[in-house]
């Protein structure tokens, strides 16, 4: 009773000396002075003294990376020498969430005995994380070295606990404490910091490879599960380092293995939707080169938007090391469309022009009209071979986007005011015009010896308007780019493993077309507003998309401020009114429904220009000619594209099929007077073709009508 009473206040005793140093080390702990070093005590049992070397690493058991925290109740109470505890993993818990509080953190260090041998393990060391010295790596020439700093500086701080039993129980024992670090102890909102901090849970694991799978960023991530868990930003415990840490070790497959994985989801995708589309190519060593692929949605897009295409090269999957190149176009209202997607190897003449093989193979052997592209003299010299009858040309806003870093440090102050100049040249419509504004820009900034100013210049017919006008783009000029970027960079963000990548190039496809589908809606649902009042202006919009409307009645307006004038039969001469000289030619042949302009703009983007529209307004024309309305920029709904991309063999999918359109004709035509009487009229004629041709009767036709005829 005695021997316990004695153990008890000696145990009391020691608390609060350990916690009067604690106090002491707290108050000193950013750096300590001389005068206080001597009151820091290394207490130890004289019954196990033994010898540490923190620079032996060769019985280090785990690494600090492998800590992990799960002390369920706090204990403000500072280690001492005889504390016990149950088990080691306990004692490692209750010295973490001391350091934790003290500024450090610990790891595992020696250990002695080994489960299973012997006495089995009874003795185990707990070291500051800064104890010990960084071992000396062998170079090799061969192999670079990463030469990461260490932050090991051989502090002396440690517990020692061993293993002892009585009566048959097993328990730890502090045998030795040391709390003497050479190193400044870090603040409260520091130490949150230290690897053996910051940890993910399982659950947030889960969470994170879900968001991983949509393509959204890893601030976007963090953002959205502090949000969850109602904490400050910055607080979660673990950092945006450790995330991506955690999405880099599931990519870190053989690379083979990978391929593999990819090749096999491309064919389930297949078995699912039998009209997706993709292609690959194995090295000599039979290992993946390059594969490509596109989707069913695509491939109908293609037929209506193709005309005008952007094959971008420009972006990396880093996670792979393996460029990307995206096919996108621009839908009739105005919104990006996905055609295609490749992966490449390498980037040189053979694998693009495979690239560009395979996807006209997709498309049904039809090459577009326009390709816009990055740079690339690879890529010219393959659409060159590949694509003879396609224009090629350079996207503009990928030159510009290049900008600050060419000129900016060269130009300084004057950045701005030459960016200006820049897009009034880019702008102008005649060649000549360019050319001489060229020189004085480049005379006026002193830019005579910038290569790049040479080199643009040099390749300025595959960027500048007054060399482009002619050649089809669809509009897609500078102001297209974010909307284009915007929509590559949902699926670049794609954080898991290559093999899921075609999935989630899927996912991004789909939200775009649904995004796509719900803003047609609100177009098609918002009144539109006349602004002329002119019978050509309502029977645009009756036809042509809110957005291909716009940019027509744009044109129609300022059409009312250029005269016309006839210089002879079929061609006449437009300028805008406070101008006496200069003006655009446009030949009208009026009997043949076909009027052009010099300015090309409906060449360039399908919409008519003003000086065409004031002709035809002084002409006594009430309707816009039917070519100068394109397929591309009218109201098609899904399941008319699918009407004119689709060619159903069945008897029965065709009837179906008008029977569709049929009931979105009716639909469309009873929002407004105007579309109604253009129904009307053109359904007549349509009906006095049809009954024009032979009727062959069968028993299948009898049933489709008679199946028509019930649900009408």
């Amino acid at each position: 009773m005695a021997g316990n009473q004695q153990l008890a206040i000696g145990s009391h005793w020691n608390t609060w000396a350990h916690s009067e140093v604690y106090l002491l080390q707290i108050n000193n702990k950013n750096m300590m002075s001389e005068e206080a070093a001597h009151l820091l005590v290394v207490y130890d049992d004289p019954s196990d003294q033994r010898s540490l070397s923190f620079d032996d690493t060769s019985s280090t058991e785990e690494s600090p990376d492998e800590t992990r925290l799960s002390l369920e109740t706090v204990n403000d109470m500072v280690p001492y020498i005889g504390q016990r505890f149950a088990t080691h993993d306990l004692a490692y818990e209750f010295y973490s969430e001391y350091a934790k509080r003290c500024g450090f953190s610990i790891r595992r260090h020696r250990t002695e005995g080994k489960d299973g041998v012997g006495k089995g393990l009874t003795r185990r060391y707990f070291v500051c994380h800064r104890a010990g010295n960084t071992p000396v790596k062998p170079t090799n020439e061969n192999k670079p070295q990463r030469n990461r700093k260490s932050s090991r500086c051989g502090c002396q701080a440690f517990i020692r606990i061993t293993k002892s039993t009585e009566l048959g129980v097993s328990e730890w024992r502090v045998t030795g404490f040391a709390n003497h670090h050479n190193h400044e102890l870090l603040e409260p909102n520091q130490v949150r910091f230290l690897p053996a901090y910051r940890t993910i849970s399982d659950s947030d694991k889960s969470r994170i490879l879900m968001f991983a799978k949509t393509g959204i960023s890893v601030q976007q991530m963090m953002r959205l599960m502090e949000l969850e868990k109602g904490v400050e930003p910055g607080y979660l415990p673990f950092t945006e380092k450790d995330v991506r840490n955690l999405l880099q070790s599931f990519r870190k497959l053989d690379s083979e293995d990978e391929s593999v994985d990819l090749l096999r989801m491309c064919k389930a995708i297949k078995e699912r939707d039998p009209n997706f589309k993709f292609e690959y190519t194995l090295d000599v060593n039979n290992r993946l080169e390059n594969v490509a692929w596109s989707y069913a949605s695509s491939v109908q897009s293609y037929e209506i938007f193709g005309d005008a295409v952007v094959f971008d090269t420009t972006h990396r999957l880093s996670a792979f090391d393996m460029p990307l190149g995206v096919w996108v176009g621009m839908n009739n209202y105005g919104m990006p469309c996905f055609f295609g997607c490749m992966l490449l190897r390498e980037e040189n003449s053979r694998s693009l022009s495979w690239a560009l093989k395979v996807f006209m193979s997709f498309m049904n052997g039809k090459p577009p009209q326009t390709i816009l592209t990055d740079q690339n003299s690879c890529l010219k010299e393959a659409i060159a071979m590949e694509m003879p009858t396609t224009k090629h040309a350079l996207c503009i806003w990928m030159i510009v986007s290049k900008f600050p870093s060419w000129f900016n440090a060269v130009l300084g102050e004057r950045y701005n005011e030459w960016k200006l100049e820049f897009y009034r040249l880019y702008n102008l419509e005649s060649t000549d015009d360019f050319e001489m504004g060229w020189r004085d820009m480049v005379n006026s900034f002193g830019l005579h010896t910038n290569r790049h100013i040479a080199n643009m210049f040099a390749l300025r017919s595959l960027w500048a308007l007054p060399y482009l006008r002619s050649h089809f783009f669809a509009g897609m000029t500078t102001g297209h780019s974010k909307s284009i970027n915007a929509f590559i960079q949902r699926f670049l963000s794609a954080q898991t493993r290559l093999s899921h990548f075609v999935e989630q190039v899927a996912v991004a496809v789909d939200f775009k077309d649904q995004a796509a589908e719900q803003q047609t809606m609100q177009q098609n649902l918002q009144n539109i507003c006349l602004k002329t009042g002119a019978p050509m202006e309502s029977h645009a919009a009756s036809i042509l998309t809110p957005y291909a409307f716009s940019k027509l009645q744009d044109q129609l307006v300022l059409a009312a401020h250029y005269a016309s004038f006839q210089l002879e039969d079929g061609c006449f001469l437009v300028r805008h009114h406070t101008k006496i000289e200069g003006g655009r030619k446009i030949y009208w042949v009026p009997s043949q429904g076909i009027i052009t302009c010099s300015c090309h703009h409906f060449e360039f983007s399908g919409i008519l220009c003003r000086h065409a529209l004031r002709v035809l307004s002084t002409g006594n024309c009430f309707e816009i000619p039917e070519r100068y309305l394109p397929v591309r920029w009218r109201r098609i709904s899904s399941l008319s594209m699918k009407a004119v991309t689709n060619s159903p063999n069945d008897h029965a999918e065709k009837v179906k099929l008008l029977q569709s359109m049929v009931s979105c004709l009716v639909t469309e035509s009873a929002k407004s007077t105007e579309r109604l009487d253009i129904a009307t009229e053109q359904v007549s004629v349509l009906l006095a073709r049809v009954r024009e041709q032979p009727v062959l009767l069968s028993s299948q036709v009898i049933r489709d009508f008679s199946s028509l005829h019930k649900d009408l």
